[in-house]
């Protein structure tokens, strides 16, 4: 597997699952809202923000690759440099594990926003005087996926696009993890 594919890996499981999440979470907040409306349809401005804020999740996933596919090792972003293979598979994990921060929390966050999104749909349902200070809630769950955005992009401009031929790969690897993998036997055995 090359560098390249590595990273376009990366960038596609971050929009996938960001978006499953906020398909998750928007799930949870739809059944609630749908609920509320049911039962007095002059509501729907109070429910309609917290139904989509699960939503914003799978947005910043798109963003991240957009971004990311900036930093994957393609001819146009190494315009006339000379590498090596080790330094281009070296780029596609940097850019694959620039994307977790957003991967996971903007996956989890989603979903943990959607549940509390729906709860607070309910009791906006209930009391509508409550509607502009319960959204602290799910929104304070938006707070984490706004670092998993932050983190990832913060790593990306880490990513040496420019200066991929600079990358220091080491050649003794292999003989590291056999070594490890002695040593870890004569503990064990």
């Amino acid at each position: 597997m090359t560098g390249l594919t590595v990273g376009i890996i990366g960038l596609a499981l971050t929009v996938l699952l960001c978006g499953v999440g906020s398909g998750l979470g928007l799930r949870f907040t739809g059944k609630a809202a749908a609920g509320v409306l049911s039962e007095d349809p002059s509501k729907f401005s109070k429910v309609i923000v917290l139904s989509l804020l699960p939503a914003t999740q799978g947005i910043y996933g798109f963003l991240i690759a957009i971004l990311g596919a900036n930093a994957l090792p393609t001819v146009a972003n190494l315009g006339n440099q000379t590498v090596t293979w080790d330094q281009i598979n070296a780029q596609g994990w940097y850019v694959f594990f620039a994307c977790i921060p957003m991967m996971l929390g903007g996956t989890v966050s989603a979903i943990l926003q959607g549940r509390s999104a729906a709860t607070t749909i309910v009791a906006v349902g209930k009391r509508s005087e409550i509607a502009s200070k319960s959204i602290i809630f799910p929104a304070m769950i938006e707070f984490y996926a706004l670092l998993g955005l932050v983190v990832s992009i913060l790593m990306f401009n880490y990513i040496p696009v420019s200066a991929v031929g600079q990358i220091v790969t080491r050649p003794d690897v292999p003989q590291v993890v056999e070594e490890a993998a002695a040593f870890a036997g004569a503990l064990l055995g």
